[in-house]
């Protein structure tokens, strides 16, 4: 009994019942995948028991006050993928899809099935390695989360495992693992990057999903470039025509996206030089160099987005215009209506946050509450636009996700003069969830309304699917949240408590991870419904 009173809560029920439902809806000839994700949540149910029950990641200084969602963040990515593949499985039974699309959409489930593999086995490692009791403080420093020769094999294991069921033999076998075996050491590796550069500001779950997230982009980015310079894919020789079709909303999102992820390491080293630089010039020219640091910044930035990206996505896509101008040319190509909905969404933002940013600087009104009005405001822009202009809303998500990575690189390196402006607009809507190195809560609310808008485009059979982010976090989201403030007297687990308010709901974690967590669950849930 106190064993199951230790693994059962809220949120390892919900997402038991969402990763069942998935399993209900595999064909036959599925079987194998289903299979690799049950045998990954029994492995992420283990070691996230493990973890909450003892010290032994506390190496890892994750976010306060919330259970280390390890079940959630290492099962959500593979099963959205694995829901994505049954869908197009249904498409290519119809022949509205072309075998390539689906072979490559199985090769990218087996990579983030690896890829989740190989972090579970990394974090087994250190709580293996911890001493064998729940109140000493592991022994581990953050130097030991680097890569040895020992952590590499069990890597190397643990995506032949996840691979052991699709692997046929021949050439193609050899390059597929290559690929699974690289999207697995590049998980752990940034994993153990994100949760040591950005102490206390997520949970181990929250870094899964970024992580998750992200090598599935850059793998995806990579595999365009590949295709693009040799013709053929380098995972299943199918010719590129046929597994890889991308409109060219998509590629202007995912190449102005990647370029402002891949910025602060460009801007990073820029300053490094400058300060080799520095070092060998005269002590006075060692200054305040604010000015300078910004103009470093916003130059190469410029060139990031200007010149770089675009270059990338010409590449890829063969665009007949410089794709800012083909930006432009598709907002005019249907002038009053697409305008109309850009001077619709600033007189929104412009009105809601002025309102509310009044209201947080002399209300006594919880910040959780208050921020929740933003919730309402997304489905009061976001509906309308879906529903009379989708593709444009596909380009507005990708353009509004930019402009928020650019306002937080801005606010984390303080750049002048908008660096510290940004920083005290930002705080008047943060508590106890977000912290001051990093700010994730506009970032979980825009990415829950637009995962399941791009995960729609295509193929697909199920006309509520696009809604789902929209729905579940504007009105499931904020209804919880009120409701389970006022009257909720349960918790989802014993490590997911709120000290900073009387009552807790019993449904709902009132924190900034639901809101990407309860997206990404409701869309599976509307995929197959």
């Amino acid at each position: 009994m106190a064993f199951s009173s230790s693994v059962l809560n809220g949120e390892r029920a919900v997402v038991v019942i969402f990763i069942g439902r998935v399993l209900y809806s595999l064909p036959l000839s599925f079987l194998a995948h289903g299979l690799m994700l049950s045998v990954l949540a029994a492995f992420a149910l283990y070691v996230e028991v493990r973890a909450d029950t003892s010290n032994s990641l506390s190496i890892f200084r994750t976010r306060p006050g919330v259970s280390s969602g390890i079940l959630l963040g290492s099962t959500t990515v593979p099963t959205v993928m694995l829901s994505k593949l049954i869908q197009l499985s249904r498409a290519f039974a119809l022949h509205q899809v072309e075998f390539g699309e689906l072979y490559y959409t199985t090769i990218q489930y087996w990579a983030t099935s690896a890829s989740c593999f190989s972090v579970l086995v990394f974090l087994c490692l250190f709580i293996l390695r911890s001493p064998k009791t729940t109140h000493a403080p592991c022994p581990c420093s953050v130097r030991d989360a680097k890569f040895s020769s020992k952590w590499i094999a069990l890597c190397a294991a643990a995506c032949c495992m996840s691979f052991a069921l699709l692997l046929i033999g021949g050439l193609s076998a050899s390059l597929k693992f290559l690929w699974v075996l690289c999207h697995g050491l590049a998980a752990i590796e940034l994993v153990r990057h994100f949760l040591t550069t950005f102490p206390s500001c997520v949970s181990i779950g929250e870094a899964l999903l970024v992580t998750m997230g992200l090598v599935l982009y850059f793998g995806d980015m990579l595999t365009c470039t590949a295709a693009k310079l040799f013709g053929y894919l380098p995972l299943s020789m199918v010719p590129v025509q046929h597994a890889m079709k991308r409109t060219e909303i998509g590629i202007i999102n995912q190449g102005f996206l990647l370029a402002l992820l891949l910025f602060p390491i460009v801007f990073k080293y820029l300053l490094c030089v400058r300060e080799c630089y520095l070092s060998s010039a005269n002590s006075e020219a060692r200054r305040d160099d604010e000015i300078a640091k910004s103009l470093i910044f916003f130059v190469s930035l410029g060139c990031m987005l200007i010149m770089i990206a675009p270059s990338w996505m010409q590449f890829v896509e063969d665009f007949h215009l410089h794709p800012l101008l083909w930006v432009i040319s598709f907002v005019f190509s249907e002038p009053f209506k697409r305008l109309s909905l850009c001077v619709y969404w600033v007189c929104v933002i412009y009105v809601s946050v002025l309102r509310f940013y009044n209201i947080s600087k002399n209300s006594k009104i919880e910040r959780i509450l208050l921020r929740k009005y933003y919730h309402l405001m997304a489905v009061s822009m976001f509906l309308p636009a879906l529903i009379f202009q989708p593709e444009f809303l596909d380009l507005a998500f990708g353009a509004a996700l930019a402009v928020f990575l650019g306002l937080e690189i801005i606010r984390v390196w303080r750049i002048w003069p908008f660096g510290k402006l940004v920083h005290e607009f930002m705080n008047a809507f943060t508590d106890h969830r977000d912290s001051d190195l990093l700010v994730i809560s506009h970032f979980s609310l825009l990415l829950g309304c637009a995962l399941p808008i791009w995960m729609s485009v295509g193929y697909n059979d199920r006309p509520l699917a696009p809604f789902a982010g929209i729905l579940s976090l504007g009105i499931g989201d904020t209804m919880a949240s009120v409701v389970g403030y006022k009257y909720g007297v349960l918790r989802w687990s014993k490590t997911g408590s709120k000290k900073n308010h009387r009552r807790d709901c019993g449904w709902h974690n009132l924190c900034p991870s639901c809101l990407l967590r309860f997206a990404s669950t409701s869309s599976i849930h509307w995929i197959h419904s």
